[in-house]
């Protein structure tokens, strides 16, 4: 039944918030981290990324389905910017999962019956006082605080990027995921569909995810900071092909 984890249908939802941080790490130290059909998305010859992503998602279900049949969650991802050929010699940009997790055990469930992301539930809570906007998980130690600004918004100190238009290359999801099978060294392509993609920068006050600790990593740098709101969104049912 393994089969069932390579998104055999189409799925659509609606994105009603999508917030995505984007950490710049030096290349070398991500190479390891990718598998062996892969490379890394760099820039400058000199960083690769890693992109956490937290997506407020509503009505989420197979293509086709009405929607009170959708399932609303909230999904933490952890995810590294790479490029693919594929077999027609394609060169295709996209993400590779690193970490999932979401609040809602039944799209746990779900979720690693139909996708090789390995989801695990963890708890959400968001607070909105005054200007500051809190998004944090005691389970999974992260915090993320935001700062509502007026007026033109700054990158953040030792970003990488020269201004916006350069860091909006680097702003999730980008248009493909990949997943790799080691053992019959197969690619599981997926392709999203998304409308009216407009990131707008947002303001970082304070930030922590112990996951990116976890890794060990050094001189991580916060790149770029984005908010999408209330766009549709949809996978394309997954395209499997042979690597080698």
């Amino acid at each position: 039944m393994n089969f069932l984890k390579n998104h055999p249908f189409a799925v659509d939802a609606h994105f009603e918030s999508s917030i995505v941080l984007t950490f710049a790490i030096p290349k070398e130290q991500l190479q390891n981290m990718i598998p062996e059909c892969l490379e890394l998305d760099i820039y400058q010859d000199k960083w690769a990324f890693i992109a956490v992503a937290m997506v407020q998602t509503k009505k989420l279900r197979p293509k086709g389905f009405p929607k009170f049949m959708g399932n609303d969650f909230f999904l933490i991802g952890y995810r590294i910017f790479v490029r693919y050929t594929n077999n027609a010699g394609k060169r295709l940009r996209g993400l590779f999962i690193i970490k999932s997790e979401t609040d809602n055990k039944k799209m746990e469930f779900f979720g690693n019956i139909f996708t090789h992301y390995n989801y695990t539930t963890t708890d959400i809570s968001i607070l909105s006082k005054e200007n500051l906007t809190e998004i944090k998980s005691v389970k999974s130690d992260f915090q993320l605080v935001l700062e509502q600004k007026k007026g033109e918004i700054n990158l953040p100190d030792g970003s990488p990027f020269a201004n916006w238009q350069d860091a909006r290359k680097y702003a999730g999801p980008l248009p493909f995921t990949f997943t790799y099978n080691k053992n019959d060294q197969s690619v599981l392509i997926i392709e999203g569909v998304r409308e009216d993609w407009n990131p707008v920068p947002i303001k970082v006050k304070t930030f922590h995810f112990s996951f990116i600790d976890s890794l060990k990593l050094t001189n991580v740098i916060l790149a770029n900071a984005f908010e999408i709101k209330n766009i549709p969104y949809t996978w394309k049912k997954g395209k499997l092909e042979k690597w080698k």
